[in-house]
């Protein structure tokens, strides 16, 4: 089978405590980037091998050289900047992440996490799948009004760009052998928030557009990859420290979402927050869903047999053929992760190996 699997997973994973105490040592001067570069592989070595001994086919680093699941990437783009994040706020935390900012032209003018992935895979025997942010994490939380004017009097040629520098980062992708890429984008789900929609239209955007905007620019970035790699997105409602940011089903997104050229869907259903699976009814021949429906904000682990019944369940709205099954988001989407254990991390993505197998034969 090719990705994605029916057990998969979203990317992140919690960090050791000794890669945290590395990450602080680093910043705080302690230790030589070439040094740090060292420890990180000895983590994702280890990672690895336990990622493939529960029988996983997807293979992430964990996102473990980065401090956030999508900044460490978004910052690196010519013409972004990092700014303070002015809302809507995660609850049940006081830190909250920052957000990109367009201060120039979007330009991809050197190679971004390239040698990450490269070493990823020379580093599996499984399918090393990498995790971006989607084209619209440039957009989404700070909207028309956190992208410069002055760069960009209108927004046709911000997206345009954007779509450019995506392209040239996915050929630098695909020429180190990527076959299995991920768009992070919880834009998605995030518009099914009418609060949400709200922050949108104060920022200068008509929500009622943005999800087919956001498709047509995902169709744009993707217009030149190699017929052999897979990629997916997954959607959220966000999950910092075990935090999210927003609520609502899919019902007012699902059909321009459905309309970007990807191969899978992971969509978060851990939880009454996303609504029902009716929405899945939209699913284009062809295309997959991976169910989020453990959740990676607790510790307390599902059963097998709520699973099963929630997999059946949302196979009355599209096939049980095209479904697969993962957690709802990563472990850890900033370097000091979930509010969960280690092994509990580990039990979950067992449980997801151990009812694909049940339920489709295979993981």
């Amino acid at each position: 089978m090719t990705a994605p699997f029916r057990a998969d997973q979203v990317g992140s994973l919690l960090r050791p405590d000794s890669l945290i105490a590395a990450r602080t040592a680093a910043r705080q001067g302690g230790l030589t980037a070439a040094e740090l570069r060292t420890r990180e592989d000895e983590a994702i070595r280890e990672v690895v091998a336990r990622q493939e001994s529960i029988g996983l086919e997807s293979v992430t680093d964990g996102e473990f050289r980065r401090e956030w699941w999508h900044l460490d990437f978004l910052a690196q783009l010519e013409g972004v900047t990092l700014k303070e994040n002015p809302g809507p706020k995660f609850g049940g935390t006081e830190r909250q992440p920052p957000i990109a900012t367009v201060t120039g032209k979007v330009r991809y003018s050197r190679p971004i996490m390239v040698a990450d992935f490269e070493f990823l895979k020379a580093a599996t025997r499984k399918t090393a799948k990498l995790t971006i942010p989607s084209p619209s994490m440039l957009h989404l939380r700070g909207g028309r009004n956190s992208i410069a004017r002055d760069a960009y009097p209108e927004l046709d040629e911000f997206w345009e760009d954007v779509a450019q520098a995506y392209r040239q980062a996915i050929a630098a992708f695909a020429a180190a052998g990527l076959r299995y890429l991920q768009l992070d984008d919880v834009a998605f789900a995030y518009l099914g928030d009418e609060r949400f929609r709200e922050s949108c239209r104060l920022n200068g955007d008509d929500p009622e557009q943005l999800p087919l905007r956001y498709a047509r620019t995902i169709n744009a970035a993707l217009r030149d990859r190699p017929a052999g790699m897979a990629v997916t997105i997954h959607t959220c409602h966000g999950n910092f420290r075990s935090a999210w940011a927003t609520e609502g089903g899919y019902d007012f997104v699902a059909e321009a979402m459905f309309q970007s050229d990807i191969d899978g869907f992971f969509m978060e259903f851990d939880s009454a927050r996303s609504g029902g699976f009716e929405p899945l009814r939209l699913l284009p021949p062809g295309k997959r869903v991976v169910l989020g429906l453990v959740t990676t904000k607790v510790g307390a682990i599902e059963s097998e047999e709520e699973l099963l019944r929630r997999i059946d369940a949302a196979a009355r709205f599209a096939p049980l053929e095209s479904l697969c099954l993962s957690p709802q988001c990563g472990f850890s989407s900033h370097e000091i992760g979930n509010k969960l254990s280690h092994d509990d991390q580990w039990r979950k993505l067992e449980l997801v190996v151990k009812v694909a197998e049940k339920v489709w034969g295979s993981a």
